[in-house]
């Protein structure tokens, strides 16, 4: 370092400060990226975990739809199906149907005044 000229060893540790500050940027660059992978990581975790929830709900609802119960349900609920050994039995409407109920009226007596009292 004797040989070197003072504007050389500026010159070094200007070129040495500049590469420093570029080394510091960079790494700020990558704790911001870091930090924004982060939060994105924390959010698709979440939806991960809801996507579980509602594969665990469809694969249930998938083993009650190709169980025999479900076929039962079905068979007697909606096609109206029986079994050997069943009774179709099938509610038929009265033909004079349900009587409608008649109302008693109650009249109320009209107030009378005094007056018409003693004129009467």
């Amino acid at each position: 370092m004797k040989n070197l000229s003072k504007n050389t060893r500026y010159f070094f540790i200007v070129v040495g400060i500049g590469i420093l500050f570029m080394l510091v940027l960079g790494f700020n660059n990558r704790i911001a990226i870091l930090r924004s992978l982060t939060e994105e990581a924390k959010i698709v975790s979440s939806q991960v975990a809801v996507l579980e929830v509602t594969k665990a709900s469809l694969e249930t609802q998938i083993s009650y739809a190709t169980s025999e119960a479900a076929v039962e349900e079905w068979a007697y609920g909606e096609a109206r199906m029986i079994r050997e050994g069943d009774q179709l039995i099938a509610p038929i409407a009265p033909s004079e149907g349900t009587p409608t109920p008649s109302f008693l009226t109650i009249s109320t007596p009209e107030p009378v005044e005094y007056w018409q009292v003693w004129q009467a």
